[in-house]
């Protein structure tokens, strides 16, 4: 009787598994679609971090890639990876690669240290990929990305800016997400 009961689970478990990765390969058909779901495969490729930056735009298939990544390998991966998703037609990539620098990626670790490191941040802390991304050029640095509130882009901005190190301001480009609208009950 219990072979039976897990047989009939392990059977439904591979349907709905099945039925996931059917899902997962039908062919976007809005460009809303194709956007969503290449965002959803960077934001997964493993070595995006909060030190790179993505952007995504799609027109009639067309993806077109801009950002920042700190190494080549992960733009030569993220293209590769956008290219072969379905309902993309073409890809244009302008994704820059950021100069190696060791003074650049010890400030990287500073700035990330004392935002992330800040209570009012320990709830973004443990995303992933945190939605603080850190971009540092030539000690030049821009933070960007989404964050839950006024305060949280205020508080990553003035930690960013107490760090010694950087060259000129720091730009903080960090957007706060619109909540969603409430329900009249």
């Amino acid at each position: 009787m219990k072979s039976r009961t897990f047989g009939s689970v392990l059977m439904a478990v591979l349907l709905l598994g099945a039925a996931a990765c059917a899902a997962d390969k039908a062919i976007p058909k809005t460009d809303d679609e194709i956007a969503a779901r290449v965002t959803h495969g960077v934001a997964m490729y493993p070595w995006y971090t909060m030190f790179d930056i993505v952007s995504l735009k799609v027109t009639a298939g067309r993806a077109t890639l801009t950002g920042t990544v700190t190494v080549p390998s992960k733009k030569d991966d993220i293209d590769h990876l956008v290219k072969n998703l379905p309902g993309v037609s073409a890809l244009d990539d302008e994704i820059r690669v950021l100069p190696p620098s060791s003074k650049d990626d010890q400030l990287r670790r500073e700035l990330a240290r004392v935002i992330y490191g800040d209570p009012a941040m320990a709830e973004l802390a443990h995303l992933t990929p945190p939605p603080i991304h850190i971009i540092v050029e030539n000690g030049r640095v821009t933070l960007a990305g989404v964050v839950d509130t006024e305060q949280q882009k205020a508080v990553a901005g003035i930690r960013a800016s107490n760090v010694g190190m950087t060259f000129g301001p720091v730009v903080n480009n960090l957007v706060v997400a619109v909540p969603p609208a409430k329900k009249k009950a």
